[in-house]
């Protein structure tokens, strides 16, 4: 039986979502087959990614859409237009490493982490990866690469200390980088994306909040899966901004302290929810250009546990 992590024990009932307008972006870095999966939208339709999860942890790969009831902010979609299984899909990930003074005790066993990803669970042909290490400012150690080799030698240039020229942790700006400017340069609606974070959550040093970076990573498409580190203090509000962070994208919060085994299962489980969603594409019964959030719930018949996915998304501005 798989270990469930701290928030799918929420039952997070939501969805990946966005609504855009005109034809998907261009990738930057796309996989050789990734035109397989690409698509276009309309500014009124919305696209919601999501997995669902039996009471053992493992994937169900089919539920069929009369089993689904979806509701949009309290109200029935005016239309479903598309809704399928991906299986096998592309992925892009960002690993941000804390390299902060309350992370320094931590450092070594989350560079191992990370090259367990890079080296067991990174797909060469398919997949890409970038690292970023953060302080007070952040910085990539290496961009988007599907060579497992690069990617871990830019894990092991992750050093202490560089990024914290002034001290202090800025993680909201960073994670607001990482869904802006790298995740937001991409084609997201080619991939399942998601984000390896390394953090005990403490920010006194970000000049946005965490609601700002949870925008960022909601209009990218980007679920948020941490690793936490235990706090120095008790009363500490790391832990309820990496819940945070991780509810409202659809991620999960894993320990870093877990034994190797233990963080062996916590990577499959990321291997198995990005690699197994469905797609549904709907009109909402009602959608103004307002730029207003839009909270989303799904459910599923019983033989499904959770359905986990980010909380919702931004109507247009325009």
């Amino acid at each position: 039986m798989l270990r469930k992590s701290t928030v799918s024990s929420l039952l997070i009932l939501a969805m990946f979502a966005y609504a855009r307008s005109g034809v998907s972006q261009t990738s930057r870095s796309s996989a050789p087959d990734e035109d397989t999966y690409r698509f276009s939208l309309h500014v009124d339709e919305i696209n919601l990614t999501f997995h669902a999860m039996d009471a053992h942890g493992l994937p169900v790969n089919d539920l069929k859409l009369s089993e689904l009831n979806l509701l949009d902010n309290g109200k029935p979609p005016r239309r479903i237009l598309n809704f399928h299984v991906l299986q096998d899909f592309p992925i892009r990930a960002g690993i941000l490493m804390d390299t902060s003074e309350s992370m320094a005790k931590n450092l070594v066993a989350d560079r191992a982490v990370a090259l367990k990803y890079a080296q067991s669970l990174l797909r060469q042909q398919r997949d890409q990866a970038f690292v970023m290490a953060f302080g007070y400012i952040s910085s990539v150690t290496q961009t988007w690469t599907g060579d497992p080799s690069l990617l871990s030698a830019g894990v092991r240039g992750v050093v202490e200390g560089r990024q914290n020229p002034l001290g202090g942790t800025a993680i909201f700006d960073a994670v607001y980088r990482a869904c802006h400017s790298e995740f937001g340069a991409i084609d997201h609606a080619a991939s399942a994306n998601f984000i390896l974070l390394f953090s005990d959550g403490e920010d006194n040093a970000s000049r946005g909040d965490v609601r700002l970076a949870v925008d960022a990573c909601q209009h990218a498409n980007t679920a948020i899966y941490v690793f936490r580190a235990e706090p120095d203090l008790s009363f500490s509000s790391g832990p309820k901004n990496l819940t945070e962070l991780a509810a409202e994208t659809g991620g999960r919060v894993f320990h870093d302290d877990d034994a190797d085994d233990a963080i062996e299962t916590d990577l499959r489980i990321i291997e198995a929810d990005l690699r197994n969603q469905y797609v549904l594409v709907y009109k909402p019964a009602e959608l103004r250009h307002d730029g207003s959030f839009h909270r989303i719930e799904l459910s599923g018949p019983d033989r499904v546990e959770s359905i986990v996915a980010r909380s919702g998304y931004y109507a247009p501005s325009h």
